[in-house]
């Protein structure tokens, strides 16, 4: 009896369903119904993301490669990818008749006669030197705020090789004009793979496809450009921002901020609103950045011969970095067994990757020093790690020495200096400034920390003087608000690890091994005495408001 009375309480509600008013609910029925759409939105939608300035540049980079994506399909109706030659007779008189490459014939062809295609050009070129670089600011952001501890290490990675693609991707892209910029470009980087010792002439032959200036060059690079490193990056974006929605965003330290409550704004529809309307104000930007300064004028340069040089070559300013650590490294070789070791090109080879990859285990590095394995949520104030920051700044430092490195016959010229003079500073700076830079900026941060403390325990100044009965003069000092107070005092600080003792419990000697002394170590330079000022206590705050502290 119960059964069948349960079975047609079942039933009804699939019979009494109101029917859908329109075509368009009968559709998200449909869907719903096969996809749960309307469940997974009511779930995720009105997730909330903090609102903070510095989170927009990681919008930047997503917008800017949307940017590429859209007006490289664009270029991609009108570019051949081709070495064969061809007489040019196109509209830009002053290379008429000149024998030249497809490729670079239908470059000229939609700067010149493809109604927009100059600006679509610039907008491609440009959006790829904006992606770079706010990748670059954004990883360094994620970096010096310690956003990429537990769980976030993995969507640091991502991070890392989408930058380490985007340098190459731009190379490449900016290589298949064939002109006389690019090609010289080329013949660099195959100078580079070819002092690879033993495998050097083989990734040569399978990356032009022959001996070089080769006819396979511009279509392998095309097909590397358009297809296999923006699907790899594509990729990369797509698990990036799947963990940035399941993790949330980070937040700085507030009143009513955890590392369980985050404290922001809907994604529906307050920050997708937002976003929208800043997708285009990046574009509008970097439309306006193209109408205004040209970049990559190939027809500037002319076609490529591998008889000439262009004087003032260079590279886009990521890959500088990498051309500098060339230039300057001494022309060293090892001769031995009938065979040369070009050491001038191979060691700064070894070393470009070797100088990204130290920021990309960094995070495992420091979790392995401090022993910390739980969840963070909240920020770090730069200056509350003074190690972190000073580490961060010196390698900034590095790139930026060894990217004057990479531009020093320009300095030479534009500034009348000397080039030899230029490469010699270069070649110490190198060693020195990230060494200055480091020691500088940790004593920054050291000082930033007292600064804090003392508004913590006296208050803020006021600029009112006072006069005491006895004859003293004193300037007011205000206590802070309780956000301010919780701001200035919510980082957690770690304490050093320290080795264990040198005998057991039974008196027996006990080994300790490089590993632990290696991480006992780093500990101390990282949390110790001269590396950290302790924040003020409860019990010191109360004692001196108590003890009238604050006038």
């Amino acid at each position: 009896m119960s059964s069948a009375t349960g079975n047609k309480q079942a039933a009804a509600p699939a019979s009494t369903r109101a029917k859908p008013a329109n075509k368009a609910e009968a559709a998200a029925d449909y869907l719903d119904g096969r996809l749960g759409i309307y469940s997974l939105a009511k779930a995720n939608l009105r997730k909330i993301f903090p609102d903070h300035w510095s989170f927009m540049l990681g919008e930047i980079c997503l917008y800017t490669f949307i940017i590429i994506i859209l007006t490289g399909v664009y270029l991609t109706l009108f570019f051949k990818p081709s070495m064969g030659e061809v007489v040019y007779n196109g509209s830009y008189a002053p290379l008429d008749g000149i024998r030249m490459s497809e490729a670079y014939a239908s470059t000229l062809n939609i700067s010149f006669e493809v109604r927009g295609g100059l600006l679509i050009r610039q907008i491609h070129h440009w959006a790829a030197i904006v992606f770079v670089a706010a990748m670059f600011v954004h990883m360094m952001r994620v970096f010096f705020t310690g956003a990429f501890r537990k769980p976030r290490e993995i969507n640091w990675i991502f991070g890392f090789l989408l930058l380490f693609l985007g340098f190459f991707d731009g190379f490449l892209g900016y290589s298949l004009p064939d002109d006389l910029l690019s090609g010289t470009g080329i013949r660099f980087m195959e100078g580079a793979i070819l002092a690879v010792p033993l495998v050097g002439t083989y990734l040569s032959f399978f990356l032009f496809g022959g001996e070089f200036p080769g006819t396979d060059i511009v279509p392998r690079f095309f097909t590397i450009h358009v297809l296999l490193i923006p699907g790899v990056m594509l990729g990369l974006l797509v698990a990036h921002l799947i963990l940035v929605f399941y993790h949330k965003h980070t937040q700085w330290a507030g009143p009513g901020k955890t590392e369980k409550n985050v404290v922001g704004m809907p994604l529906m529809p307050v920050y997708m609103a937002k976003a929208g309307g800043f997708f285009f104000l990046v574009f509008g930007i970097v439309a306006a950045m193209s109408a205004v300064a040209s970049v990559n004028p190939v027809w500037a340069y002319g076609p490529y011969r591998p008889d000439q040089v262009s004087t003032d070559a260079q590279p886009d300013w990521y890959m500088g970095f990498a051309e500098g650590l060339i230039r300057v490294m001494p022309g060293w070789e090892i001769r031995a067994w009938g065979h040369t070791l070009n050491l001038g090109v191979f060691i700064p080879l070894m070393l470009f990757p070797l100088v990204l990859v130290a920021i990309a285990v960094y995070p495992f590095i420091e979790s392995w020093i401090t022993g910390d394995k739980r969840e963070h949520h909240i920020l770090d104030r730069p200056r509350n790690a003074p190690v972190r920051t000073a580490l961060g700044a010196a390698w900034i430092s590095l790139y930026l020495v060894l990217l004057s490195g990479g531009g020093n016959d320009l300095i030479a010229t534009h500034f009348h200096l000397s080039l030899n003079d230029i490469t010699y500073f270069v070649r110490v700076g190198s060693f020195v400034v990230p060494v200055v830079v480091f020691f500088v900026t940790k004593r920054w941060c050291l000082g930033l920390q007292r600064r804090d403390k003392e508004k913590v325990l006296h208050g803020r100044e006021t600029g009112v003087i006072k006069r005491l009965p006895h004859g003293e003069f004193i300037e007011v000092h205000a206590q802070l608000p309780q956000d301010k107070l919780h701001t200035l005092t919510a980082h957690e600080q770690y304490e050093p690890v320290e080795l264990p003792a040198a005998t057991d419990e039974n008196g027996v000697a006990r080994k300790v091994g490089l590993v632990t002394k290696t991480r006992a170590k780093l500990s101390e330079s990282m949390f110790g005495e001269h590396s950290q000022i302790p924040k003020p206590t409860a019990e010191e705050h109360q004692e001196i408001t108590s003890g009238h502290g604050h006038h």
